[in-house]
């Protein structure tokens, strides 16, 4: 069973999580960063956090802002708000003793989790999947309400089976992100997932992403995958491969292992 925890946004309300927990030897531990309207408990979150737990690796997802079980209305979210969220979510994995090493953001948390990272103290690697290289990418989901948004303040918006308040602040925030500097910026290791025949985002913003990102950085495409994963296996094959890339960057030696004696020197050993 994860462990549930909560925890404060940046503008003040709690945020709901779920921790799931690594199972066998611990590689390490992350953070999951959901979709734009998806929670924590999406196929992608879910799935791809508890296969990682089941290779070692530890998953914090947690719900944004008004998403699922999380407090507060989602139209005082922005982008920056999902950072800085996601910051302290990897504040609180340090809180408790289980930094997390690893970052993983789908589609919207995707280019959340490359703008964090530099900021997450400890974080070690990146991963996208679905991941657009412009914030503003999602405009196209309430292009039909955006105008009445930005002439009145905010309009509601019917998303996903449920009515959210879309403001204007949020708009311009989304507008002014900046996610090609962070990617040049970005000096950790960047694994960039995506599917070719995504309809939702597509695959030329992974090669967007690709090309900005310095070296350490791989592509993999994760061909018969739709946007949300939802396809049987997908999710677990995603975590599979995000779990063998990440290897190599977040595994360590036990900590607690005792250090080598000195080497004396004699006769017998080059100075």
């Amino acid at each position: 069973m994860p462990e549930e925890v909560r925890f404060k946004s940046v503008v003040g309300p709690e945020l709901a999580g779920s921790i799931d927990l690594p199972e066998g030897e611990i590689r390490g531990w992350g953070v999951f960063v959901h979709g734009f309207t998806l929670g924590r408990h999406s196929p992608a979150a879910s799935r791809v956090s508890k296969q990682l737990a089941r290779e070692g690796i530890g998953m914090l997802r947690y719900d944004n802002l008004g998403i699922g079980d999380s407090d507060g209305d989602w139209g005082d979210g922005s982008f920056t708000v999902k950072v800085q969220d996601t910051l302290r979510a990897a504040a609180l994995m340090a809180g408790r003793g289980t930094p997390a090493d690893l970052l993983v953001g789908h589609s919207w948390g995707g280019a959340a989790a490359i703008a964090a990272a530099a900021e997450a103290s400890g974080v070690r690697a990146v991963a996208t999947i679905g991941a657009p290289s412009d914030p503003s990418h999602v405009e196209r989901q309430y292009d039909a309400v955006v105008d009445r948004v930005l002439s009145e303040g905010s309009h509601e918006w019917f998303v996903g089976g449920r009515t959210l308040v879309l403001k204007r602040a949020f708009v311009n925030d989304v507008r002014e992100a900046r996610l090609r500097d962070r990617i040049r910026e970005l000096d950790l290791p960047l694994l960039v997932m995506h599917s070719p025949t995504d309809d939702t985002v597509d695959i030329a913003n992974a090669g967007e992403i690709f090309r900005e990102a310095r070296h350490p950085k791989s592509f993999i495409s994760l061909e018969g995958a739709d946007h949300l994963l939802t396809a049987r296996g997908q999710a677990q094959r995603a975590a599979h491969i995000i779990s063998a890339w990440a290897d190599q960057y977040i595994h360590e030696p036990t900590t607690h292992q005792a250090p080598a004696p000195p080497v004396k020197a004699n006769s017998h050993t080059p100075r």
